[in-house]
């Protein structure tokens, strides 16, 4: 079992300056944001280099299954990397097919093989921004135990460890994958979903004004939130998922603590236990810096003074 030190996992959560090595994990056909949160790793070279994308797993009413959420996880990446006029699709990895069957048996994917792999280049740690079902993450720490001392984990997902229950869509899809990367000792920033990413709110009208007039990429992102709702009176639409890019942007942007790991049950509610290794969970949002980082590259791309980071 490897175990890294408290204070070197403090190290590790603290923010980071310069250029991030980025691999994001995402289940990028299940919900808008996903696409949000794609075009704001490729469009923020100065900050990240996104060195993959890795497609995730879901089921719910858009796919027949996690296999077949995945595998459209998987084209939509390479719909969006076509939109924002990149050709180059070889570092996106097709993922988990499945949810793993137990938190001691991985589920063996060309995801998590390569992210076990890219974690080895480099000499700074990789951070794996992962904003759907943690599978393929979980299934590198399994396979690789070692892995954890040269990545950080960014998620999206569960609720704060005061509610009830930590059932979210992300959380609830792989409970066993969730339990793996809580108790694994990596370093982990977790941001859960209601009273906090919860606030990433926009509007269509906001929408039609900052994100329809970017190019391709913008009418397509603007179509699909449009889509959400025949009626638009006082609607919202949650794009949480840049609550991920944002923290790997500006970790003040997500205000959060150090604090024990909780444990997460199997009846997927929260136990504490203040002796455990320490990770990083969220308690806010800059909301209004987020959007507009993300408002202003696409803006910034669509003009031609900015270019995908994918090299």
């Amino acid at each position: 079992m490897t175990i890294i030190p408290d204070h070197l996992i403090r190290e590790r959560l603290a923010p980071c300056a310069g250029q991030l090595r980025v691999v994001l994990d995402t289940d990028t056909y299940n919900e808008v944001d996903d696409q949000f949160a794609v075009v704001h790793t490729l469009l923020s070279p100065e900050r990240i280099h996104l060195e993959a994308i890795h497609a995730a797993p879901f089921h719910n009413d858009r796919s027949d299954g996690p296999a077949d959420g995945m595998a459209r996880s998987y084209d939509e990446i390479l719909r969006l990397l076509t939109r924002l006029g990149v050709t180059d699709h070889s570092r996106v990895l097709r993922g988990s097919d499945r949810y793993l069957p137990s938190t001691s048996e991985a589920v063996t994917s060309d995801a998590a093989q390569h992210l076990i792999e890219l974690s080895k280049s480099g000499n700074t740690p990789l951070y794996v921004a992962a904003i759907g079902a943690i599978t393929n993450v979980a299934s590198a720490i399994l396979l690789d135990p070692t892995i954890i001392e040269r990545i950080v984990v960014v998620w999206l997902g569960g609720q704060p460890t005061y509610w009830p229950s930590a059932r979210e869509f992300n959380l609830q899809q792989d409970v066993a994958a969730a339990q793996v990367v809580f108790n694994s000792g990596v370093p982990f920033v977790q941001i859960p979903c209601a009273t906090v990413a919860s606030h990433l709110l926009t509007t269509l009208a906001e929408l039609a004004q900052y994100v329809q007039p970017q190019g391709d990429i913008g009418q397509y992102l603007f179509d699909i939130c449009q889509g959400y709702a025949r009626d638009h009176f006082a609607w919202s639409k949650e794009i949480w998922d840049i609550s991920a890019t944002g923290w790997l942007m500006d970790a003040a942007w997500v205000p959060s603590t150090i604090v024990p790991s909780p444990i997460l049950t199997d009846q997927v509610t929260w136990s504490v236990d203040a002796s455990r290794h320490p990770i990083r969970i969220a308690h806010g949002v800059r909301r209004n810096q987020i959007f507009g980082d993300l408002f202003d590259k696409m803006a910034r791309f669509a003009r031609g003074e900015l270019a995908p980071s994918w090299d």
